[in-house]
């Protein structure tokens, strides 16, 4: 759980907030407080991870600072999320990488390149970084198949796992049962919820973000990263699905469904993550947490080089710079599925985990009601 000292000074704002209640329409978080006559440690951790940071509570709150009250919902609930995140993450020792801002991202990435550009000179030697070769399985002629499969696939089972224990411990610790977890209904609830980026809504006219003006960016922004992210994913998928089935070895054509998903995915998210950077970098620093700030443009710039060594990968593979490329974009992909269970990411398992408990909760406050 947070600190006793943050628990303590969210509770008493929250105090406020359900005395108020101007702002229970604009997201699942006042509904959710209204359901409750006090605040435990669990209902605080519970509540700022269902927290979307769209900020309309803190610009439209007659007592947010300079009020000597110095309600702010948004701040208060996103360093109780990155406690959550610290707190969840396994080991702890990792869970500081994507506090360091932009170094977060790109230490991870030079080390994890210098051990692949290593292991390339290891085990198939200076020869093949400059060789142009435009063959099928030129990439296997680069690093070995099994010496980029396998730590793959290592790799993502270990942040699965990291995720999937966290999530179970953060239900636990905020009163869940196991079970309700999986209840069919509120899990299909949350995953609406979830496409859709409904929170990012405000109260119906946008975010107030980066400042106090109404805006949808952030939302539509939100969306080319996610739904980038999904092609990128599905792109992965279908080339593993030629290489393993169909005897079909990468690179592959332009015109061809891993390429074709890739690049749309790859733009998408360099678009999606330029733009939010973009906006961090205007946004109001008074309702903003620093090391939540830190923690983003870390993810935000992961998932940026990741994509654009993608794409420079893709138009260069044809050239004497496909080998190096190739072992900067594994690299690139290494560091950010190792430091994934650490940073931002993490927010997509706990909030989505909150927003079955909102569903579970609307739901039996409506059959409540109609009895």
């Amino acid at each position: 759980m947070p600190s006793a000292e943050r628990l303590k000074e969210a509770g008493r704002q929250l105090v406020i907030c359900n005395a108020c209640r101007y702002c229970e329409g604009f997201c699942a978080v006042f509904p959710a407080m209204e359901r409750r006559r006090s605040f435990a440690p669990a209902d605080l951790t519970y509540l700022a991870n269902l927290c979307f940071d769209c900020r309309a509570c803190f610009y439209a709150c007659q007592y947010a600072p300079p009020h000597e009250f110095a309600v702010n919902v948004p701040k208060i609930f996103a360093e109780l999320r990155t406690e959550t995140y610290r707190e969840y993450g396994w080991p702890r020792l990792l869970s500081g990488l994507y506090r360091r801002g932009l170094a977060g991202a790109l230490v991870p990435s030079a080390v994890c390149v210098a051990i692949v550009l290593f292991l390339v000179l290891l085990l198939r030697g200076p020869g093949v970084l400059l060789e142009v070769d435009a063959r099928e399985g030129a990439f296997y002629r680069v690093i070995p198949f099994e010496a980029m499969v396998a730590p793959a696939l290592l790799l993502a089972v270990y942040g699965l796992a990291v995720f999937l224990i966290g999530t179970v411990r953060f239900w636990r610790d905020t009163g869940g049962r196991i079970g309700d977890l999986l209840d069919a209904r509120a899990f299909a609830r949350a995953a609406r919820d979830t496409l859709s980026l409904r929170y990012l809504g405000g109260g119906g006219d946008g975010c107030n973000y980066p400042d106090a003006a109404f805006s949808s960016e952030r939302r539509w922004l939100h969306h080319l990263v996610f739904y980038g992210f999904l092609l990128d994913f599905a792109s992965t998928t279908v080339a593993a699905v030629y290489d393993h089935f169909l005897d079909w070895r990468a690179p592959y054509p332009f015109v061809s469904w891993p390429v074709a998903l890739g690049t749309i995915g790859g733009l998408m998210i360099v678009a999606g993550t330029l733009g939010l950077l973009y906006l961090k970098r205007r946004s109001d620093a008074v309702p903003a947490e620093p090391r939540m700030v830190s923690m983003d443009v870390a993810f935000l710039m992961a998932l940026f080089l990741t994509s654009v060594t993608g794409l420079l990968l893709l138009v260069l593979r044809e050239t004497p710079a496909m080998g190096i490329l190739l072992a900067v974009h594994l690299g690139v992909v290494a560091a950010l599925f190792v430091t994934l269970p650490y940073g931002k990411f993490a927010h997509v398992f706990y909030r989505y985990a909150a927003l079955i408990r909102n569903a579970l909760e609307e739901r039996a406050e409506q059959t409540s009601a109609h009895h």
